[in-house]
């Protein structure tokens, strides 16, 4: 029988990479770049599938389940600051290629880009790991074009998927300035569940950390 322990994520390729943080002048122009083409006062939307479904930090006009295409929901995105460590770091989702994903889109008023997205560039780009697309998401009241973080591959902080007992076992060590890397899992699969969206591989992942003695919060 193999009794070998899944490997630490110092062992697994990317891990141990060096990163840096953006500096204030790199997301003030990846800022300007994704609003290059907005109409000042114009309403906006913004899909989130995963902490932004629970957390999403800014005042909405109006929230909508929304299917995008071409992309799914991945634990794929090493996390130094947030989740974890640079000596142990942890996971956080990506939207990597292939699939679909469902989640929500949020449509803020035109007056308040100005206030919520600096903010909203702080939280989602502080490494450049993400791509801001504008990217069309299907909800039942119709199709929206919608700002979208997708992974980018280039990023030395991307990683491919990894089988589960060794995502379980980097999930379960790591911890950064927002909480535990599993908090962070847990409360995503219990915000998607609440919201009547279906993730299979996530929620056997949940269920397997709830499992280790660390529940899922109260009402999942």
């Amino acid at each position: 029988m193999n009794t070998q322990s899944p490997p630490s994520a110092a062992g697994i390729a990317g891990a141990s990479l060096p990163f840096r943080l953006w500096t204030p002048e790199e997301r003030q122009a990846s800022l300007a770049t994704a609003l290059q083409h907005w109409q000042a006062g114009e309403d906006v939307w913004v899909y989130g599938y995963g902490s932004l479904v629970w957390r999403p930090d800014f005042d909405f006009e109006e929230r909508r389940l929304a299917t995008l295409h071409g992309h799914h929901r991945a634990l794929c995105l090493w996390s130094r600051v947030n989740r974890g460590t640079p000596e142990c770091p942890g996971l956080v989702f990506g939207l990597d290629r292939g699939g679909s994903c469902r989640g929500v889109v949020y449509r803020l008023a035109g007056g308040q880009v100005p206030t919520y997205f600096p903010a909203l560039w702080d939280r989602e780009m502080s490494t450049g790991a993400y791509l801001p697309r504008w990217l069309n998401c299907t909800t039942e009241a119709g199709t929206v074009k919608a700002l979208v973080f997708v992974m980018n591959r280039a990023n030395p902080a991307y990683i491919r998927a990894l089988p589960e007992p060794e995502l379980l076992a980097i999930v379960r060590r790591a911890a950064g300035r927002y909480g535990p890397c599993t908090e962070y899992v847990v409360q995503t699969a219990q915000a998607l569940r609440a919201a009547g969206i279906h993730d299979a591989r996530l929620d056997a992942i949940a269920r397997r950390l709830e499992q280790d003695g660390r529940p899922l919060p109260e009402g999942a």
